[in-house]
């Protein structure tokens, strides 16, 4: 078994133990309670009893002290004592609520389903019926397990959100650092390919393929520079959104197939926003990379660029398979994909470059199944 294995496990042997003893605090709570209810019933129908004894008084005799001293003896049971729907006597009722009659009616139907009534009969035949409420000791008991249930819940929150943000925080430097490694590995072979290319223009070899060889080079520093981005924070400038995105979009459309069918529509004016423009081609380039990947090299591709403030919104369609609903936030986790190669970091990336370096929004906009997905990027305007 290795560590991960056994710190897995041991996590859930400290869930499972922490249920278990919420779990036994909670029926030892109610245990409790029944038992502490149990006892102001008892304790009611004393005071009940009581009040029948001195309600049927003979007023030549002396009330018995042991009477007088369990009518006084409740002060925290609130008890209405009535007969034919008139209430005859009460006890610990708040003087706002005794003076409201519909409040009062409120206050005994409260009474009535929180404990069945006790019953009294006076010697004139009469009944008295006395509804009794819980106390307020009673109530916190009561509402304890609520409160523990709460405290427990609110700590197993901020343990998994603490193991979540640091296993995030090693994943980032993980991936950083795999992707400052990987930019520090192309730039030997880079460097020996310009060298190359300055020879091949100095033999006069074919200007065409010179040019095109030169290209793929640039776009090979230019991907050397995003990953060496990764885990610092990059330099942001304002720059027309449009001519960034036309850019990255013109150099992809050249290099896929012909059975595709690119669009692009913009605003004829410029649109200023603050964005790395290396890191945002990125953005571009996975977007219209994964609607062709959806359309299996064949459709429809769509760039849209619209202008609504406060935000400039970009939307990549394509004619493809679709995404269901119930995938449209997973499909930005890091190592999901539906490719049977591949990682699954191009959304994720994307998602960390709009949403984390240039605070903007991305999200699937819509998807049908067979139909096609639009991806929108939205960024603020300066």
């Amino acid at each position: 078994m290795d560590l991960s294995e056994r710190r897995n496990r041991a996590r859930w042997v400290i869930v499972i133990t922490s249920l278990v003893v919420v779990s036994l605090i909670v029926w030892n709570t109610y245990s409790f309670f029944q038992i502490f209810k149990g006892e102001e019933r008892q304790k009611m129908e004393l005071w009940a009893s009581a009040q029948t004894s001195l309600q049927n008084l003979d007023p030549n005799n002396e009330l018995d002290p042991l009477v007088l001293d369990v009518l006084q003896s409740n002060s925290t049971i609130p008890a209405v004592q009535m007969e034919n729907g008139r209430i005859i006597s009460q006890i610990n009722v708040p003087e706002d609520i005794s003076k409201d009659s519909k409040k009062m009616a409120t206050f005994i139907d409260r009474l009535k389903q929180e404990n069945a009534p006790i019953v009294n009969t006076y010697a004139e035949g009469k009944t008295t019926y006395v509804y009794y409420g819980n106390s307020s000791r009673l109530n916190q008991l009561k509402y304890y397990p609520l409160a523990l249930l709460l405290i427990i819940v609110l700590f197993v929150t901020l343990v998994y959100n603490f193991y979540r943000s640091n296993k995030m925080a090693i994943e980032n430097k993980l991936w950083a650092g795999m992707a400052k490694e990987t930019a520090h590995q192309i730039g030997t072979p880079l460097s020996s390919l310009m060298g190359w290319l300055e020879i091949m223009k100095a033999d006069q070899m074919d200007a065409v393929m010179v040019a095109e060889i030169e290209k793929d080079i640039l776009r090979l520093q230019s991907i050397t520079d995003r990953f060496s981005k990764i885990g610092s924070e990059p330099v942001l400038e304002e720059c027309d959104i449009i001519a960034e995105t036309e850019q990255a979009y013109d150099y992809l459309r050249a290099r896929f197939s012909a059975q595709i069918q690119f669009t692009f529509a913009a605003p004829e004016h410029p649109i200023k926003a603050r964005i790395n423009r290396a890191l945002h081609g990125w953005t571009i380039e996975n977007l219209v990379k994964n609607a062709i990947d959806a359309m299996r090299g064949r459709g429809a591709l769509d760039v849209t660029i619209i202008d609504e403030h406060p935000f400039v919104k970009i939307y990549v369609s394509d004619t493809g398979k679709g995404i269901p609903k119930k995938q449209f936030r997973k499909v930005f986790e890091p190592g999901f994909t539906t490719k049977k190669r591949g990682w699954g970091l191009g959304l994720s990336l994307t998602k960390r470059i709009v949403e984390e370096y240039h605070k903007g929004r991305i999200k699937v906009a819509r998807s049908e199944k067979g139909k096609g997905t639009t991806m929108q990027v939205a960024l603020p305007k300066t």
